[in-house]
């Protein structure tokens, strides 16, 4: 039914090991139910072996701007190769937090206050307007990569330029509450799951290292409280093109409001990860959700435009 499948994994970005993790996961779970099987590490080069190994459909594994950020979903469109998850536009705009947090302002969704930010910024301009504590954080990463939790002025210029090595800088208003994100499947919202980080917040190694972070699914919210997030979660992921599968966070502030902070059109599937977390709540394990989410290439991202332009026929 799936034919030859590729798995593109690693690449050169700041997020390699969790996406090798990532990969090697789904490699696993698919051989488990006699997939056929290949695995390409997106470093320089691979375009090529991708386009050797001729295969019937890909699952992107790979996380960050290379396989979040729309180019590689735009190479698959354009070799005609069927792949998991969401298309170029999704891609891009849940990639951008300030083009997609624009957008959820632009329809009433609530996002904490922000803005972009470059070097000839100084500090006091924004505690004056946002207050203190303040999140600084690249714009087009994720893992918690290069984000600072600002208490003090002092440490204004190494913040930014801490996110400046990953490109564009945003600043963000801090929330004070609990975090909380709701994986998607099938366009549909799974259990939310409240995390629980023993560290100042939810950055990297409280996602990927630490064993002490607990989490609680749903979480200490009433039925009601769950079927609003659960909704705002599909709002804000379908608001921004995403689709098929992915996960959207958020923070609960003291008065018990939600507040969207970011979607992740690839989130991880290691050990620690959250979205197979939620898939197990549900009764899904998962190798199956892996499964599930490769079954959604067999109708969802194939684009049969492209096919007719390979083939030299016009599109009307």
């Amino acid at each position: 039914m799936f034919g030859k499948v590729v798995v593109l994994m690693g690449g050169n970005g700041a997020e390699r090991e969790i996406s090798l993790e990532t990969g090697n996961t789904v490699i696993t779970a698919l051989q488990q139910h006699g997939i056929e099987v290949e695995s390409i590490d997106a470093v320089p080069g691979f375009v090529d072996k991708l386009i050797k190994a001729q295969p019937d459909r890909v699952f992107i594994a790979l996380h960050g701007m290379l396989g979040e950020g729309g180019a590689v979903q735009g190479l698959l469109d354009t070799l005609g190769i069927p792949y998991t998850g969401s298309g170029v536009l999704g891609s891009a705009l849940g990639m951008d937090k300030i083009r997609s947090k624009k957008i959820w302002q632009a329809i009433g969704l609530p996002t904490p206050p922000f803005c972009s930010l470059n070097a000839e910024h100084e500090a006091d301009e924004f505690i004056s307007s946002f207050g203190l504590p303040l999140v600084i954080k690249p714009v087009y990463e994720g893992s918690s990569v290069g984000i600072t939790k600002l208490t003090n002025k002092g440490n204004f210029k190494a913040a930014y330029n801490l996110a400046a090595k990953y490109g564009a800088v945003m600043l963000e208003q801090w929330i004070t509450g609990e975090e909380y994100t709701v994986g998607i499947l099938n366009n549909q919202a799974l259990p939310p799951i409240n995390i629980m980080p023993v560290e100042n917040f939810f950055d990297y190694h409280a996602k990927y290292k630490s064993e002490a972070t607990k989490y609680s699914c749903p979480g200490d919210i009433s039925q009601a409280e769950q079927a609003y997030l659960k909704q705002l979660a599909l709002d804000a992921f379908n608001a921004v093109g995403a689709k098929v599968w992915g996960r959207v966070d958020f923070i609960r502030d003291l008065n018990g409001d939600f507040w969207i902070l970011e979607v992740n059109t690839i989130p991880g599937l290691t050990s620690h990860s959250l979205l197979p977390k939620a898939a197990k709540e549900s009764g899904i394990e998962i190798d199956e959700l892996i499964v599930e989410i490769l079954t959604q290439t067999l109708t969802e991202n194939y684009k049969p435009e492209l096919t007719q332009l390979q083939k030299g026929e016009s599109i009307s």
